[in-house]
């Protein structure tokens, strides 16, 4: 309809029983539409669920273990943190120390390059490993599953190399 008075165009939309709306303020002269409301708005809240079903909340899991953790409990452990990963979530891994096991902090560090290695198949490290008083913590982040697939693949093919 090209640019119009704002009362001749009040006066086209009441003319076909529709309202005027002002779809977007910020252009030079703003830009208005004559339409029903309503529909609009119902329009406009449908695009909105349907972006939000679309959206992936990352949440950040976390994984506690003590310095002293046995075989069993580390391979549990670490069997959850790649299912979290498979969700897409990130995993926060901490290594508590109680009392005594301060003065040993060497085997947390040893713990936690170890909880490194095993985890870099499927995830990238985010945040390093850090000292926070009483505990050690560190984050992960899952790899993009055609990159998780490629560390497998290699897996595989040096162990079958070195069964050979």
């Amino acid at each position: 309809m090209g640019i119009l008075d704002t009362v001749k165009a009040l006066a086209l939309a009441r003319e076909k029983e529709l309202d005027l709306v002002e779809v977007a303020p910020e252009g030079v002269p703003p830009v208005c539409r004559i339409l029903n409301y309503g529909k609009f708005k119902y329009a406009l809240r449908k695009k909105e669920k349907e972006a939000a079903k679309k959206q992936r909340v990352i949440k950040v899991k976390e994984l506690k273990m003590r310095p002293k953790i046995d075989e069993h409990d580390y391979q549990t452990k670490l069997r959850m943190a790649w299912s979290f990963f498979d969700h897409g979530d990130k995993v926060k891994v901490t290594l508590q120390f109680r009392g005594r096991e301060m003065s040993h902090k060497g085997l947390g560090h040893q713990l936690m390059e170890r909880i490194v290695e095993d985890m870099s198949e499927v995830a990238d490290l985010e945040a390093p490993p850090k000292d926070e008083g009483m505990q050690i913590v560190a984050v992960f982040n899952a790899k993009p599953m055609s990159q998780q697939k490629a560390a497998a693949k290699e897996t595989t093919s040096d162990k079958e190399e070195e069964n050979v």
